[in-house]
């Protein structure tokens, strides 16, 4: 493989393999040695392009998003648009979280009332669902009956047909 080292020829009279077994050999290790070459590029690669790159609203902690609503919300319009491309942030995304941090910050601020009241309407409709669950299964139960009813009817009525018509 190397400049002053043996040829091909030589070193499969040396080792005693065939000199295409050498030959596949070094097109194996070659491509092994490219792909490794090629991933180690790309880890170094791979910071720089995540900075100038934007990520998705999921990627980013609630804090993160705390972090960067209470840091745009001093900013003026200019320096908002260089911020949130330097935080790789769209502005939607951050309206979204602006609305969703004072959503949060009034529902501690009302408290128990508030989940008192939420929690009351949840037992509201717990107990109408049972309501209606109650009532959707006498209803089938009905139903299965009713089936019955008819298949026994049905098959008395034949029965009796069967009999007056005899001899």
């Amino acid at each position: 493989m190397s400049p002053n080292g043996p040829s091909a020829a030589d070193l499969a009279k040396r080792t005693n393999v065939s000199q295409a077994t050498l030959s596949r050999w070094l097109q194996h290790a070659t491509k092994v040695r490219g792909a490794m070459t090629k991933s180690k590029e790309h880890e170094a690669e791979e910071p720089a392009r995540k900075v100038g790159r934007s990520r998705s609203p999921r990627d980013f902690t609630p804090d993160e998003k705390l972090r960067l609503v209470q840091q745009a919300a001093v900013l003026d319009q200019a320096a908002l648009g260089a911020f949130l491309r330097r935080e790789g942030v769209h502005e939607v995304d951050l309206t979204l979280w602006r609305t969703q941090a004072s959503d949060g910050a009034l529902s501690a601020l009302l408290g128990k009332r508030q989940r008192s009241q939420e929690q009351k309407r949840v037992r509201q409709l717990e107990a109408e669902l049972r309501r209606k669950d109650k009532a959707l299964a006498e209803t089938a139960a009905l139903l299965v009956l009713s089936k019955k009813m008819q298949a026994l009817w049905g098959a008395l009525e034949d029965h009796d047909a069967t009999d007056r018509s005899g001899p």
